[in-house]
C-alpha cells in the first residue's frame, strides 16, 4: 500500500477525492430536489400554525 503513495502526490489524491465527493453530494441534491417527493424547498410547510394559544391553569 505505501508504493501506492510514491506514484501519486497525497496532497492532490487527497484535495481530487474531496472535490470529487462535493461535486456529488451537489449532485445528488440537485437531483433529490428535482423530484415532487423529494423537494424540501418548494413543498408545503410542515406544520401549520396555532391560531390562538390558550393559558395553563394555575396549579394549587
Amino acid at each position: 500500500m505505501w508504493r501506492m503513495w510514491l506514484l501519486f502526490d497525497p496532497r492532490r489524491v487527497l484535495t481530487a477525492l474531496g472535490v470529487f465527493l462535493f461535486a456529488l453530494a451537489i449532485l445528488i441534491h440537485f437531483i433529490l430536489l428535482s423530484t415532487p417527493r423529494f423537494d424540501w424547498l418548494g413543498g408545503a410547510p410542515a406544520m401549520t400554525t396555532m391560531q390562538q394559544q390558550s393559558a395553563m391553569p394555575a396549579n394549587k
